[in-house]
């Protein structure tokens, strides 16, 4: 009997795929000749797919004559009539520039691709024109910057307090953008040598539920791609108050097709200068250059290569105590030590190589190098530790990132179902030479060194993740991730330094599961496992405790559309965290928090009510605990509780372009105890741009009813120069008041 069901099952399987034909094909983009990756093509029959990373995709069609409908943010939809004799033929499908519109979002395209779709879709009306921006794009998501503007910002997400990145994976075409075992913080991620207007898309994830993402991603990830090819060139003007000025070149050096072979290349520049909105000008200057050539070979091929560097120098007010601002001794946009600031510097060489391995395959390999220099001086406690000279800090590091990663993709189906099988490694190490942290006096004389020594830490991962469709419906995705991590410090104040070392591995497993209800919702549910590192420093000087503290978190949610134009995401989620990690910057430690606990819900919404007029809006309610604390303290300080971000947008045929946006972060606890509050704010912004031929006019306004916020705040004990006692309270960093800045772009080249 069970012989018999098994050849019953295998005949109908047999049946199945002899019944269907495979069509295949590669989407472009008309304009520019760059394959589009993430295009939704769906037949008659509701069956979808999209195009991979070099454009292609393969789905399965029954006999006879079928429709092909092709859709993606930002382009014209079309529809192809297709029939068996293209079964063998691969197509080549061109799609048009055209308007924004949510109706091209398709539901049944899979929850993470459908995160993409809706990343493109935000980036149209949410356009990137700061370095702020670019980290603004993830849904939930808020910054503050706290020290002139060239330190990485400080990140808040799903109730964490992540400080400079402890909690949240960030790359841009793959390079690491955390640093690990840096000498400001564990994580540290600063994205200011990414162009702005370079952004093509922001692939992002909340929790820690994909197994090709490892450390730091536990309240979640967001991997930033820059574009390959430009449309045309442009050079863009912007200035505004407080001396604030801004230019962006984007040239086209390449634009090359002969056969199958299609070249591009391309060098992009910006240069921004501010004295800020402080009364000690800042004197802020930062500098990028991006240089990016891409061969694509169609259907088989793609290659890309980009070197890029960036500086910065800046000098900074700091954070200042709410009782020299009552008092009347300062200003709130003054200082009581404005000799902070600093300067960073790095420089990325970046190899990717993509191709198609037999008809189902696809394989990826990338090789990067990344040169960093940081040099930063802070004073968060003014004359507590010395009464005389004061307290300012120097933390400053050399290091090298050498990395390799790799994957391979295989489309497959057996018995009637589709799959898809990844498999991944990578390698990562880190030559971190003399991380420092000393005393200094008005950044000119070093008083002493408190720590002092170089670093080297290694990352060696490897993972597996399994797609299967098991109905029409039904998507399971099961994932296992191995992470290994050595790591090595040598303290130069020992009295006879030597090399410490420590090492460990994690297993991390991922399930995934997407039900289609219909073809206008969609369910998922999660579950995972993840981690973040600690600090090389810390890890030896405890003997290998807490090298790797887990995260284990679930969401279960629904992406659906009630009407064609308006789209809704919830999310109810939970996260465990074993030891939650907090940063002390002037003793250049980290400390071991506990035990945490954070729950919550998300809701995203995108409406078109008319083709020129759209509404967003993200919410997010959180409820953050420590767990191992008493009640009354066990609040975990700065862990945002109600964020939303949103706005209108409105783009008109005639070429005007308009958004209003508003930024609501609620009060939150300051302390464990709660008995300091970090207040919160509601913002709102506005921009305004006009085109037309080859010229942009914009008009961009920050806080335009000119509110008196507070962007970054800590509970720190500190002491001013005539106080006979220390005085522990809020300090914090004034947001931007109302600031006005206007620019011209022009284009020019071939589009």
């Amino acid at each position: 009997m069970r012989l018999f069901v098994f050849l019953a099952a295998l005949l109908c399987s047999i049946q199945a795929l002899v019944a269907q034909n495979i069509l295949q094909g590669s989407v472009y983009d008309l304009t520019t000749g760059e394959p589009l990756i993430g295009v939704n093509v769906v037949l008659d029959n509701q069956t979808g797919t999209t195009t991979n990373r070099l454009g292609s995709f393969r789905i399965a069609t029954d006999p006879g004559n079928d429709t092909l409908q092709l859709s993606f943010i930002g382009y014209e939809s079309i529809t192809q009539p297709i029939d068996d004799s293209q079964a063998n033929e691969p197509l080549n499908i061109y799609l048009k520039p055209g308007s924004v519109e949510l109706a091209d979002i398709i539901v049944s395209s899979g929850e993470s691709l459908l995160r993409k779709t809706i990343s493109a879709y935000d980036i149209n009306l949410r356009p990137i024109q700061t370095s702020q921006d670019v980290l603004r794009q993830v849904p939930g998501l808020f910054i503050a910057q706290h020290a002139g503007g060239g330190k990485a910002e400080q990140i808040f997400l799903r109730g964490f307090d992540i400080d400079h990145g402890t909690d949240i994976n960030l790359t841009v075409d793959g390079l690491p953008v955390n640093m690990v075992s840096h000498a400001h913080g564990q994580g540290y991620s600063d994205l200011h040598f990414v162009i702005p207007e370079t952004i093509k898309q922001v692939d992002f994830g909340l929790g820690s539920h994909d197994a090709s993402i490892g450390d730091f991603a536990t309240a979640g990830y967001a991997a930033f791609e820059t574009v390959d090819v430009l449309d045309q060139s442009s050079i863009k003007l912007e200035g505004g108050q407080f001396n604030t000025l801004r230019t962006v070149a984007m040239i086209n050096l390449l634009n090359k097709e002969r056969g199958q072979i299609r070249q591009n290349g391309y060098l992009a520049g910006e240069l921004f200068r501010s004295d800020g909105y402080f009364e000690s000008p800042q004197d802020f200057l930062r500098l990028n250059l991006l240089g990016k050539y891409n061969l694509l070979v169609k259907d088989r091929t793609r290659l890309t290569a980009s070197f890029s560097t960036f500086g910065s120098r800046w000098d900074a007010s700091g954070q200042i105590p709410v009782r020299a601002v009552e008092s009347g001794r300062i200003s709130r946009f003054g200082a009581i030590d404005d000799t902070e600031g600093g300067t960073t510097r790095r420089t990325n060489a970046n190899l990717q190589l993509t191709q198609s391995v037999g008809n189902r395959g696809t394989l990826t390999n990338q090789l990067y190098f990344t040169r960093y220099d940081f040099d930063l001086f802070s004073n968060f406690t003014f004359f507590l530790n010395d009464p005389i000279r004061g307290d300012q800090i120097r933390q400053s590091e050399t290091r090298n990132i050498y990395g390799y990663r790799g994957s391979y993709s295989l489309n497959h189906r057996v018995a009637g179902m589709d799959g898809l099988t990844e498999v991944g490694v990578g390698f990562r190490y880190d030559d971190v030479q003399d991380v420092r942290l000393s005393r200094t006096q008005n950044r000119v004389t070093r008083l002493s060194d408190l720590s002092r020594g170089d670093v080297e830490q290694a990352n060696a991962s490897a993972w597996v993740r399994h797609t299967l469709d098991l109905t029409s419906q039904l998507s399971v995705s099961a994932g296992l991730r191995y992470d290994y991590f050595h790591f090595s410090y040598r303290n130069a104040l020992a009295t006879a330094p030597q090399n410490q070392s420590q090492a460990k591995g994690i297993w991390s497993p991922k399930l995934n599961v997407n039900y289609q209800l219909n073809d206008r919702i969609q369910l998922f549910a999660k579950a995972s496992t993840g981690f973040h590192s600690n600090d090389a420093r810390v890890v030896v000087a405890q003997q290998g405790q807490e090298i790797l503290p887990r995260a284990y978190g679930a969401d279960v949610g629904a992406i659906f559309k009630p009407l064609p134009n308006l789209l809704v995401n919830t999310t109810a989620w939970w996260l465990n965290l074993d030891q939650e990690f907090v940063y002390v910057g002037d003793e250049g430690i980290v400390e071991a928090g506990g035990k945490t606990r954070r729950r919550g819900i998300d809701l995203a919404l995108r409406y078109q009510l008319r083709p020129w007029l759209y509404l967003d809006a993200d919410l997010n309610v959180t409820d953050p605990r420590a767990l191992n604390a008493p009640e009354g303290q066990h609040y975990i300080p700065l862990a945002p509780v109600l964020t939303s971000i949103g706005g209108v947008g409105f783009k008109f045929p005639n070429g005007i372009n308009a958004r209003l946006n508003y930024r609501f972060l609620g009060d939150r606890p300051a302390n464990e105890d709660y008995s300091l509050t970090a207040e919160g704010y509601f913002l709102m912004d506005a921009k305004v741009t006009y085109s037309v031929s080859r010229y942009e006019f914009g008009l961009t306004a920050e806080n335009i009813f000119n509110q008196n916020w507070r962007e970054a705040q800590f509970e720190t004990e500190s002491r001013l120069l005539d106080e006979p006692e220390p005085v522990s309270e809020i300090h914090f960093t004034p947001g931007t008041p109302f600031f006005l800045r206007a620019s011209v772009k022009v284009n020019f080249g071939s589009r």
